[in-house]
């Protein structure tokens, strides 16, 4: 059961001045005013620096009521740990912070802050391990689905086999000559003169005296521009003179290798990781949701 109460609390008054408060009740446990102001303090922090007027206020009331949803969360797995008998063991948390601390991760184990922290994160993941992600299996057939609704992400770069006319600028003075120049070069392919010849003569990339051929090259190997223009090219187009910091190119597509795919077989693994993490949150939240419902919250805020 969740009883929500109106007010807030402002986020101008000075410190010295706030009295601290119950913000809310989780079944038999407080969450206390100044508890929410230091979950908050960094992200308030930076909304205060990045943002001005109403839309700071939008910011902060947003992240308020973000942080203690996540704190009233957080109180709720906690507390089914305790239920389920869930334990961190001190050896366990020394570990874990020797590990941060490998990491870089500054932290003081002298803190006792510091180690409460550590143990409930380490409960956290405990009592979610237990209860959400020991009991989800992941089937080949639904690997086989992801695989099949998601095979853009695993296609390969495509790969093309190109002829170029470069007109090199010789400085920003001579863009315009440039520009003209490939014009020029446009209208004569359009008139029918062959390509090999006009790169031979023409051209001022490196591979003209081979009339203008590229060879092979991948998706992701060319310039933007010209990545952008080959984006719906078909063999034998021809495209208009592109303009990029090394000039102006004119292209032609010689050959446009099918699009290719990774093997299932060589992501399965990735695609398990995936369907199970898809999977884990979906459980997650139902879990989150029915301890709420088997919950007294009280929400004073």
């Amino acid at each position: 059961m969740i009883t929500l109460f109106g007010g807030g609390w402002p986020w101008q008054a000075p410190a010295a001045h706030l009295e601290d408060r119950i913000v809310a009740v989780v079944n038999n446990e407080l969450i206390m005013l100044s508890e929410m102001k230091k979950e908050i303090e960094p992200e308030e922090e930076r909304i205060q620096k990045r943002y001005k007027g109403e839309e700071r206020q939008r910011r902060l009331k947003l992240a308020e009521y973000t942080a203690l949803t996540r704190m009233i969360e957080r109180k709720l797995q906690l507390q089914a740990a305790r239920s389920k008998g869930v334990e961190v063991s001190d050896q366990e948390v020394r570990q874990a912070i020797e590990e941060m601390k490998r990491q870089g991760e500054q932290i003081d184990a002298a803190n006792p802050e510091s180690v409460k922290n550590v143990r409930e994160q380490l409960t956290l993941l405990k009592v979610v391990d237990r209860e959400v992600r020991s009991g989800i299996m992941v089937a080949e057939s639904e690997m086989r689905r992801y695989y099949q609704e998601h095979m853009d992400r695993f296609a390969l770069p495509e790969e093309y086999t190109l002829s170029q006319i470069l007109i090199r600028s010789r400085g920003p003075d001579d863009v315009g000559d440039a520009r003209a120049k490939a014009k020029q070069v446009l209208e004569a392919l359009k008139a029918g003169e062959k390509f090999e010849d006009l790169a031979l003569r023409y051209s001022d990339g490196i591979n003209a005296a081979r009339g203008g051929r590229l060879g092979l090259v991948r998706q992701g190997e060319l310039l933007p521009p010209i990545e952008r223009a080959l984006s719906a090219a078909q063999v034998g187009d021809i495209t208009d003179a592109i303009e990029t910091s090394e000039g102006f190119h004119i292209i032609r597509v010689d050959e446009k290798k099918p699009r290719q795919f990774r093997p299932f077989e060589e992501v399965k693994a990735e695609i398990q990781s995936l369907v199970f993490q898809q999977k884990s949150e979906d459980v997650y939240q139902v879990w989150i949701a029915e301890l709420k419902n088997k919950a007294y919250i009280d929400v004073k805020f």
